[in-house]
């Protein structure tokens, strides 16, 4: 997190769970709190105890283990392989929502999903 903007900062939580974070800027950072699986699901499925697809990748750390993320991507950039980031193809209807698992700035709305999500660990408010 304390690098250049466009690289990976993982860490782990807790002690047991790996967390992805996208660089935006020095000393900020995102964290990718889910994604709707699209590829790759039987392997996701066999990381994840063959969870169903909706559960597959709605959390942090479900995240990192459906695509097998660790302390081996930290500081890899997101440009590249094994990552894949690409441009929208189109406007998304995108909601924010009240931040989850902390005890500070609790009602800052810097949640955000597409609206209607299936695949978050929590409903947007």
């Amino acid at each position: 997190m304390f690098g250049p903007s466009g690289l990976a900062y993982v860490y782990k939580i807790y002690g047991i769970h790996w967390c992805l974070n996208f660089v935006c800027q020095t000393s900020s950072a995102v964290l990718i709190r889910a994604i709707e699986p699209l590829y790759g699901l039987p392997l996701m499925q066999e990381r994840r105890g063959g969870a169903v697809a909706r559960q597959l990748c709605s959390g942090p750390g479900k995240l990192c283990q459906a695509l097998a993320i660790n302390l081996a991507q930290n500081g890899l950039p997101l440009g590249a392989t094994p990552f894949a980031l690409h441009a929208a193809d189109a406007d998304h209807d995108v909601a924010t929502g009240s931040r989850i698992g902390i005890t500070k700035a609790v009602d800052t709305p810097w949640r955000f999903a597409l609206r209607g999500s299936l695949f978050l660990s929590k409903p947007l408010h």
